[in-house]
């Protein structure tokens, strides 16, 4: 008997697990290209080389793909989120957005990416409400680019992450969090509001944070991924804040406060009243970025959601 389980519940367990992006291309019958965003793709094997990726029997694509005599895999670089997004949205011409040529073997190969394999079609694999295209690798290039993440309904870049990995051994280390729901910013004290959070006292940081917010909200928490990591030049620690995830109920810590009003609060640092001002600015724009510096200066690197 088969198990009956939420498919956003499924969807969500399946999102925790971080994948690369991929743009999945092919030429139809007509000669005119395709593709999708993917992050359904894995190696199989290297002696013959194989490769897969997993096709949705409701895609656009779905009889172009499976018909075709071969497709490629695009790897996308950590710059190409934008490309990501482009062969995400419903679009006449999205090979009009981007610079591509043919490969080797035939399927549209995109310029800029880590890496590219050009396939032919070994075998379709029937898979539920996907199938399986198993692809033997007839060309491939590899520009030694890092490439872009994706976790959790969004994106991130892992040499970004990775500083924020080499900070915890600079110093004392308070972890944080930005928690949105439904248009507002789960905060935590009185007259002064901040961030919910914890000191990390050794261990891994991101089990650390998860715990400290579940027991906080007593609500499961997912973390999601890097937002800000700045030095306080004054107190000498290292502050590390991530987006993270609630589920639904009542948070029996902390409050949650809609974005239109945390203009009007008080907030225990001008780092935090910055962290949530920019919050509010971006979640407006639909594109968020990754701040590294200290309180009072630094850079912030544009990380986009997935539209």
């Amino acid at each position: 008997m088969s198990q009956s389980f939420d498919p956003r519940a499924l969807r969500s367990a399946f999102g925790a697990f971080a994948t690369g992006v991929t743009v999945v291309t092919a030429m139809d019958e007509n000669g005119k290209p395709l593709g999708f965003t993917a992050n359904s793709f894995t190696s199989v094997s290297l002696d013959p080389p194989l490769l897969l990726a997993c096709l949705a029997r409701t895609s656009r694509n779905f009889e172009a793909m499976t018909k075709a005599r071969g497709f490629a895999i695009n790897i996308l670089a950590e710059t190409q989120k934008e490309i990501s997004n482009t062969f995400a949205r419903p679009s006449e011409d999205r090979f009009a957005q981007v610079e591509w040529k043919v490969g080797p073997f035939g399927a549209p190969v995109l310029a800029g990416t880590a890496a590219w394999f050009d396939c032919s079609l070994e075998q379709v694999i029937e898979a539920g409400d996907h199938v399986i295209l198993l692809g033997r690798i007839e060309a491939f290039e590899n520009s030694e680019l890092n490439g872009l993440g994706y976790v959790r309904g969004s994106y991130f870049v892992p040499m970004l992450a990775g500083k924020a990995v080499s900070v915890a051994s600079e110093g004392p280390i308070c972890l944080s969090a930005v928690i949105e729901r439904d248009g507002a910013i789960l905060m935590v004290g009185e007259d002064t509001k901040s961030l919910p959070g914890c000191d990390l006292d050794g261990g891994e940081p991101l089990g650390a944070l998860q715990e400290a917010l579940e027991h906080l909200t007593g609500l499961p928490v997912s973390i999601g991924f890097l937002y800000s990591v700045y030095e306080d030049q004054k107190t000498q620690r290292q502050h590390i804040v991530y987006r993270a995830f609630v589920g639904e109920g009542a948070a029996s810590g902390g409050a949650f406060i809609p974005l239109e009003n945390l203009a009007a609060q008080s907030f225990d640092s001008s780092a935090t009243a910055d962290i949530v001002n920019r919050f509010s600015s971006e979640s407006s724009l639909g594109n968020f970025g990754v701040y590294f510096g200290n309180e009072t200066s630094g850079r912030i690197h544009s990380i986009a959601r997935k539209a």
